[in-house]
């Protein structure tokens, strides 16, 4: 295989313990000089891509049970973010040029985060990562049927965003829109009589300024988008196999040494040890693995010992688990009219139609130290009276009188460091990518996060939407990448 090949032939890589350094690591080649560990894979890649993987695909023992032995690349995750990745993987490359696979829990995807999000999908924010992203997701979006066929559809519904602003926050808001609008988007900022009279069944007693999203925002199906990515990586031969990763192999890299560590060799991801839907268990080989695996890939990260270890490993991927509440309502008296736009209030509520009758979707996110328990997917339709029923009957007067008529929930991947996506190469594995955390964002920028992580892995680097920002190494300098005035 010719990642594993390249991989393999890397000269010897001093790894600092020092975590401002950590990202530094230098390769020697066979000259005696510096060269970085992923410039040299991609110009290997670029010498033979289409010769080197024919020896994995030869022989009785490359696949038992159904399972393959060796990969070149698995992802762990198959929702939205991780489809994108194998997507993009095959569309950049020929599809026969190297094998990837898909490994997930559930490929019915049913309780997954991406199937139990609500599908928004905006610019509003302040972040100009996330607003390129965001604008990427929205062409994406706008060119499926080019892209997938004249039946590609995911219900998108462009009445936009209408985030409001309390007087602390208006400065902020204003900053951000200009920030959008310079980038691409489009929106414009209402002054509060404005949206009294825009929106006439909104109280804007304490509402300052509002941001209304004019083109390229609003809502589709997320479970429509997915199914689209995947189908599109399946039609470039990318597998999908249903199992849990439970660990990780590794192996000694003896051509390696570390600075400061006492040990002489580096310790190599190598395998991924998956147990299948029987109990069965099966290890599979990899040259490259990327872990997009959701509200999981904390877990996952432990396998590979990352915030378990010593230096760098000290130093944990901070993804867990939320859980939150999609709660639907009818209104049946003088509701928000059909082009109500998806309505952000400043306290964090939310709430968009669903239909064309009177029926709304709504949620909040709980205040610090209340976050809901994650061992399952339970509703507690108490949380709706206590605190989302009255944050929106004080935002829309004729919310005081609606019926729930169902919720759910669904969990999603926190980051708890700073609440953004963290992408690409793990500092102390030259192997290991990491695409997750994205908090809420992930399915409107699973295009672009699909794109960007391909890029990486087959140019060397970010081409379209530069996202080294969002890399691991943030973390090891404790520089935290937030948002302003964004929810």
């Amino acid at each position: 295989m010719l990642l594993r090949r390249t991989f393999q032939s890397a000269g010897i890589i001093f790894l600092k313990r020092s975590f401002t350094k950590s990202a530094q690591r230098l390769n020697y080649n066979k000259r005696g000089q510096y060269e970085n560990p992923f410039s040299r894979t991609i110009r290997v890649l670029k010498g033979d891509v289409v010769n080197t993987f024919k020896n994995i695909k030869e022989g009785p023992s490359a696949v038992i049970h159904g399972v393959p032995r060796q990969v070149d690349i698995v992802i762990i995750g198959g929702g939205a973010i991780g489809s994108s990745i194998a997507y993009w993987l095959k569309e950049k490359a020929n599809a026969t040029s190297f094998d990837v696979v898909v490994i997930d829990k559930d490929l019915s995807f049913s309780k997954c985060a991406t199937s139990l999000s609500v599908g928004g999908l905006r610019q509003q924010f302040s972040l100009p990562e996330n607003i390129q992203m965001s604008l990427f997701g929205y062409e994406f979006i706008r060119n499926l049927k080019q892209r997938f066929g004249p039946t590609a559809d995911v219900a998108f519904t462009p009445h936009g965003y209408l985030v409001l602003a309390s007087e602390e926050g208006a400065k902020q808001l204003i900053e951000n829109s200009k920030l959008q609008n310079e980038l691409g988007a489009m929106n414009v900022v209402l002054q509060k009589q404005e949206l009294k009279d825009r929106f006439p069944w909104m109280n804007v007693d304490d509402v300052e300024l509002g941001c209304l999203g004019l083109e390229k925002e609003g809502w589709f199906d997320p479970w429509s988008l997915l199914h689209l990515l995947k189908q599109g990586a399946e039609e470039k031969m990318t597998r999908y196999i249903q199992g849990k990763v439970i660990d990780f192999d590794f192996r000694e890299r003896h051509d390696l040494i570390i600075e400061g560590v006492h040990q002489s060799t580096l310790h190599q991801p190598d395998s991924i040890v998956v147990k299948m839907a029987d109990g069965t268990e099966n290890t599979i080989q990899f040259s490259l693995c990327i872990i997009a695996a959701g509200p999981d890939s904390g877990e996952v990260s432990r396998y590979l010992k990352i915030g378990e270890g010593d230096g760098i490993l000290s130093v944990p991927l901070p993804i867990e688990r939320r859980k939150r509440y999609v709660f639907v309502f009818d209104c049946e008296k003088n509701p928000p009219g059909l082009n109500t736009p998806m309505t952000i209030d400043h306290t964090g509520a939310y709430f968009r139609r669903e239909g064309l009758g009177g029926k709304f979707i709504g949620g909040i996110s709980p205040e610090a130290g209340n976050e809901p328990e994650t061992t399952n997917l339970d509703v507690n339709f108490n949380y709706f009276d206590e605190y989302l029923w009255p944050t929106l009957a004080n935002r829309v007067p004729a919310f005081n009188a609606v019926k729930v008529k169902g919720a759910w929930s669904g969990f999603y991947e926190y980051n708890s460091f700073d609440e953004n996506g963290i992408v690409g190469p793990h500092p102390f594995y030259p192997n290991i990518y990491i695409a997750s955390g994205f908090s809420g964002h992930g399915i409107q920028q699973a295009p672009a996060i699909g794109r960007a992580v391909a890029e990486m892995v087959l140019d060397g680097q970010f081409k379209t939407i530069d996202l080294t920002r969002f890399g691991f190494d943030r973390l090891l300098v404790e520089k935290p990448l937030m948002e302003s005035e964004i929810i």
